[in-house]
């Protein structure tokens, strides 16, 4: 890190954790403990199945409040603050005025597939998208939106035209309005998500700009993932922001250095499973190639897969049935079905929430429900369909030469035992939870604090060993059966 050499034992670090439904500000200590934390609720703003955004307004000033009420709650310990560092969602973009620091689009998540008709156009190019981004030709990430952005608002034509128009990761927007001074930078996590980084150079590829017609000026400039972003100004503190990373690659570190046997699933908006590789980059047929650190002399890479519908999911079907408190519910309803009547529960969910992801890979999938039953029935279906899609990804990293031995899981569904059990039961490698599933902040701060040997050790959580579930593997093989047959219609 920047300033590693000045690391003490009463530092403290300040790590802003931007998601999808909220934004969070949470100050560790050396020992990972959590001093004091703070989140502000973000709105997600969907029309119609294709179109999903963000207010830039409100989605820095739920940072900018998430972040004054902690330093409120410290007080005094505030000086403590050694440095500061960000997560957030890879692929949400936005273009802005460099000038002004005026959003001139919405911040377009990255669960937004507007652009997936448009870029059927770009097929014959597919195989050499994968081999220098390692990612598959998707709407989900970035160049295809930043395109429409150039094509259908009019601010960010002006700009253009004046300019003073700068694009691209929300991270860089963000770290733009955090820092006084006003940096116009991306870090490899984030910019290898628009689709137009290069994991071989670490930086925009003069190809891919072509390919999508952006201006490799309009793009900030690519920098490692610790870097002196800038200083953050507040309540008469100024505290070096010094790291950025994307959320998922965060929360990879939340309990120290990443294990090469292990297979990462962090739950949240969407589900992404990821299989570290070391410095090697590694390729798979069907799963993403990801850069998740990057410093000065080495990058670190995994195999990735992405189940794009997981709370999301969960979220829209609880919605189209009215159903209230559905997550007050769910362990007593996942309970029901093992114990209850689970040789006798039918009720499957193909799942193309925000399109359906790895490893199938087909942005325009349309859920539905296989068989009809109760609404508690069905959102245990769709939770299955999450389980089922992880293990279609953990079977892709099976068929690699190092296979993972076992699975530690993460995020807002992991608190569920039903669920850490069942994918135990249908993957057949035991599966760890952590005490703390919050990832991702954990994880930035481990980094901030330069990787203390002070930081929490694994096997304090607790184990998942699998089990035999005949009930789950026959639900499993009808669903598999059903969504190939889905997709060959599709």
């Amino acid at each position: 890190m920047p300033s590693a050499e000045k690391r003490f034992s009463n530092d403290l670090y300040l790590a802003i954790d931007q998601g999808g439904h909220a934004s969070r500000a949470i100050v560790f200590n050396n020992c990972g403990e959590i001093i004091v934390h703070a989140h502000r609720d973000l709105a997600i703003h969907r029309f119609d199945d294709n179109f999903v955004e963000h207010d830039p307004e409100a989605l820095l000033r739920s940072i900018n409040e998430a972040i004054e009420d902690v330093i409120n709650q410290l007080g005094d310990k505030a000086r403590n603050i050694a440095t500061a560092g960000l997560a957030t969602q890879r692929s949400n973009v936005v273009c802005w005025n460099k000038i002004t620091g005026e959003a001139l689009s919405p911040v377009i998540s990255w669960q937004d597939v507007r652009e997936y008709k448009w870029l059927e156009t770009l097929k014959p190019k597919a195989q050499i998208i994968h081999h220098k981004t390692g990612l598959f030709l998707s709407p989900h990430y970035g160049a295809s939106k930043l395109r429409w952005c150039l094509q259908n608002i009019e601010a960010v034509q002006q700009a253009k035209q004046n300019n003073e128009l700068v694009m691209g990761p929300m991270a860089s927007f963000i770290l733009y309005h955090l820092a006084q001074e006003h940096p116009l930078v991306a870090d490899p996590s984030n910019a290898s998500r628009t689709q137009l980084w290069d994991l071989i150079t670490k930086d925009w590829h003069p190809e891919l700009l072509a390919l999508f017609d952006i201006d490799v000026e309009l793009l900030p400039t690519c920098v490692p993932s610790n870097y002196a972003f800038g200083t953050l100004n507040i309540s008469g503190l100024s505290i070096p922001i010094e790291l950025c990373m994307g959320d998922q690659s965060a929360a990879m570190y939340a309990y120290g250095k990443v294990q090469p046997d292990t297979a990462y699933i962090n739950t949240g908006t969407g589900a992404f499973v990821s299989r570290p590789s070391g410095y090697a980059m590694l390729y798979g047929r069907r799963l993403l190639t990801s850069v998740i650190y990057q410093s000065k002399n080495q990058s670190q890479y995994v195999l990735e897969g992405t189940i794009n519908g997981a709370g999301s999911a969960i979220d829209f079907v609880s919605q189209t049935l009215n159903i209230d408190n559905v997550f007050d519910n769910i362990g007593e309803w996942l309970h029901a079905t093992r114990n209850g009547h689970d040789h006798h529960f039918k009720q499957l969910y193909l799942n193309g929430v925000s399109g359906l992801g790895a490893p199938f890979w087909v942005a325009d999938f349309k859920s539905r429900f296989i068989h009809e039953s109760n609404d508690p029935d069905k959102i245990v279906a769709v939770i299955e369909s999450i389980i089922f899609l992880i293990h279609e990804n953990i079977n892709e990293m099976l068929k690699l030469s190092s296979p993972p031995e076992q699975i530690q899981i993460t995020g807002g569904l992991a608190t569920q035992d039903e669920i850490c059990q069942r994918l135990a039961d249908l993957t057949h490698l035991a599966v760890y939870r952590p005490v703390e599933c919050e990832a991702t902040a954990r994880g930035l701060a481990y980094k901030l604090a330069n990787e203390p040997k002070t930081w929490p050790e694994q096997e304090i959580g607790k184990w998942f060993k699998p089990e035999t579930n005949k009930g789950l593997q026959a639900r499993f093989d009808q669903w598999h059966t059903a969504l190939l047959k889905a997709l060959r219609h599709e």
